[in-house]
Order: structure tokens, then sequence, then C-alpha cells
């Protein structure tokens, strides 16, 4: 009898370990210590595409690094959109999540060459991740009745996009790379869809910002170690302190203004919509955020070049687009975000257009590397004066991130 209850309570113990996922709706919820320590693994990812970039400064290497970039990007969505409505963190759930840091893990092994010799643990590494996302969203299907409509939408752009990444390994590479590109649109397509659908199963509006915030710290993190690796690789020379200092100042900026005005602001926006149903503010938000990051990634490719290069005699002028251009559309970014979330335009366009004329300033005159990066951070820097003087006197308002 005795041995009975031990078996019994045994077997409560293990079926406590595994809970049905439910819909999470709680107001007071932040990203988990198992969200954060899979984001570690695209600190990876990130990491590899950017020596990828900063090795072929020309325009056939940013746009690989782009579209690679945007692949590894909706990786990363993809789960977030699940775990914003499902996360229940029963020992399933962690073995499917940790599972997925583990191909992510492979995405970053074989990230620096996708296109090339590890073409195929690239997509292999994507279809595993497509399979786990499948499985979770089966288990959401069985166990959550009211989402069903909604997680059968993604249950198809999932199978969809598996289906075109598998297929991209029987076709010639152009042709498979136009299959990564259409998997992608695919399964993009689902959370449009589903913002329309009948069905009640909102994002969760206080989750959601917390973990873009969260991808955001990610990539400046490139910015902030540019910085350091840039020095160290210069030696410390003197032509490449004042650009490094420089760098680190326009980092700091963009950190700050997205803090305190771009993702602050989209998180009012987001507040004021309410977390009912999904909303029209949901899908601006959502895809506006990947251009805004591969900006900041894009300039923390080009500072590290920038330093290394100025401590060398000479920086190319694609290191200096590099720059420019990634400040250029990290503020067209924040404008359009702001206007699409708001459904009214602000009057914020003219920093974008300032960002642009220091790069064709910069294209006519081949600046010095140090005027270029100075005059992007006092840009910035500016930005954030203006926005913060907007803060204070009620004209833009903000909630905390």
């Amino acid at each position: 009898m005795a041995e009975r209850s031990v078996a019994g309570r045994l077997l409560d113990s293990l079926r406590g370990l595994v809970r049905p996922p439910d819909l999470q709706t709680g107001e007071d919820r932040s990203a988990s210590r198992l969200e954060l320590f899979f984001d570690l693994a695209f600190v990876l990812v990130v990491a590899e595409l950017a020596i990828e970039l900063r090795d072929d400064v020309t325009v056939a290497g940013a746009l690989r690094f782009a579209g690679l970039f945007a692949t590894v990007w909706w990786a990363w969505v993809s789960s977030t959109l699940y775990a914003n409505r499902f996360d229940h963190d029963d020992v399933l759930y962690r073995l499917y999540k940790l599972g997925s840091m583990a191909a992510v893990v492979g995405l970053a092994a074989s990230a620096s060459d996708a296109t090339g010799k590890r073409f195929g643990i690239f997509v292999g590494c994507q279809l595993l991740l497509r399979l786990l996302l499948l499985l979770q969203y089966g288990r959401a299907y069985r166990h959550v009745r009211d989402a069903r409509p909604v997680v059968r939408l993604y249950l198809l752009g999932a199978a969809a996009g598996a289906l075109l990444w598998g297929l991209s390994l029987l076709v010639p590479r152009p042709l498979a790379f136009a299959l990564w590109a259409v998997a992608v649109l695919v399964e993009a397509l689902v959370p449009l869809v589903a913002t329309r659908a009948s069905a009640d199963v909102p994002l969760h509006v206080e989750h959601l910002p917390e973990r873009f915030a969260l991808f955001v710290i990610l990539v400046l993190g490139e910015s902030v170690a540019g910085v350091a690796h840039g020095l160290y690789d210069a030696e410390w020379s003197g032509p490449s302190m004042p650009v490094a200092v420089l760098s680190f100042v326009l980092a700091a900026a963009l950190w700050w203004s997205y803090f305190d005005l771009a993702g602050a602001r989209a998180k009012r926006l987001l507040n004021e919509v309410g977390g009912e149903r999904s909303d029209h503010s949901h899908d601006v938000y959502i895809f506006g955020q990947l251009p805004l990051t591969l900006a900041l990634a894009t300039i923390g490719a080009g500072i590290e070049l920038a330093v290394v290069e100025s401590g060398q005699g000479e920086v190319p002028t694609g290191t200096r687009l590099l720059l420019a251009g990634g400040v250029a559309v990290y503020l067209i970014s924040m404008t359009v975000t702001d206007t699409g979330m708001a459904r009214r335009a602000r009057s914020g366009w003219w920093w974008p257009l300032a960002a642009a004329a220091v790069a064709l300033l910069d294209i006519a005159l081949e600046l010095p590397a140090v005027v270029v990066v100075g005059a992007l951070a006092a840009l910035m820097v500016a930005v954030l004066v203006v926005g913060t003087i907007q803060r204070q006197t009620g004209d833009l308002a903000v909630d905390e991130v």
C-alpha cells in the first residue's frame, strides 16, 4: 500500500510537470528567464552575420546580410508570437524552446556561409525551428479550443514555410533563395490574417513591447562590441580614438532614443489599443521592427569597421555609407511606425532626411570618417533632445518600456 502511495505521488508530481497550454491574458507579465536564455543564441547569429557584412562591404554583401537577417529575425518573431499567447512554462514547453535554441545555435554556426558550403545546415536548422513550432501549435490546437481558428492559421503558415524551405534543398541556389523569401512572406502573412480573424485571441500588449525591446538591446550590443573590437584591432591608435568615442556616443544616443522615444511611444500606442483583440497597430508595430533592428545591426557592423579602418589611415566610402544609411533607415522606421500606429502623420520626417543629407555630402565630398560619425552622433543627440522636450511638454505621449 505504501509502495502504491509513493508511486501515486510520483505520478502526480510528473503530471504536474506537464500541463496543457492555455491562453496567457494576465496583465502583469514580463519576459521569462527562458526567453532571455533563448535570446542569447540570436546574439551569436547577429554577430556572425555582422562579421560576414564587414568582410564584404558591397551592394551584394549588404543585400545578402539584409536577406539572411530577415530570415533569422522572422524565426525569432515566430517563436515570440507563440510565447506571447501560449507560454505556460511546463517541461514540454521548455524542451521545445531549448530545442529551438539549439537550432538557432546551428544557424549561428552556419550563418557566415549560409549561401555557400553551409547552405544545407542553415536550411536544416530553419526546418527544425518550424517543426518544433508546428508541434507547439499542435498542442495549443488540442488544448485551447477558443484559439483554434487562429492557431489553425499559424499551423498552415508554419507547414507551408517548412515545405518551401525543404524544397529549397532540391533546386539551384538562385531559385532556392527565392523560395526562402517566399517562405518568410507566406509565414508573415499569418499574423496579418489573424488580426482580422473573428476569434478573440489577442496578443499580450504588455509582453510584446518588452520582448521586442530586448531584441533591440541584442542588436545594439553589436555597436558596443564594435567599439571595443575596433579599438583592440586598431591597437588604440591615435586616429581611431576620436572615431571610437563618437561611435559610442552614437550607440548611446540610439539606445536612448529607442527606449525613451521610439519604443516608448510605440508602447503607448499599443496600450491605447488595448489587448481585447489584435489590431492593425500590432501589425505595424511588429513589422516596423524589422527595418529598425536591421538598421541597428548594420550600424554596429559599420562602427567596428570605421574604428579599425580609421586606425589604418583610410575609411572607405562603403563603411561610411553603412553608418549614414543605417541611421537614416533607423529614423525612417521610427517615423513610419509612429505614423502607421497613430494613423496620423507626425512632423519627424526631416530627421531621416538629415541623415540622408550626411550620406550624400559624404559621397560628394569624401568626408573623413570622424566627420561622418560626428555628424551622425550629433544628429541623434538632437533627435534625443527635441524628443525629450516634447515628452516634457506633453507633445509626445509615451509609456515606459
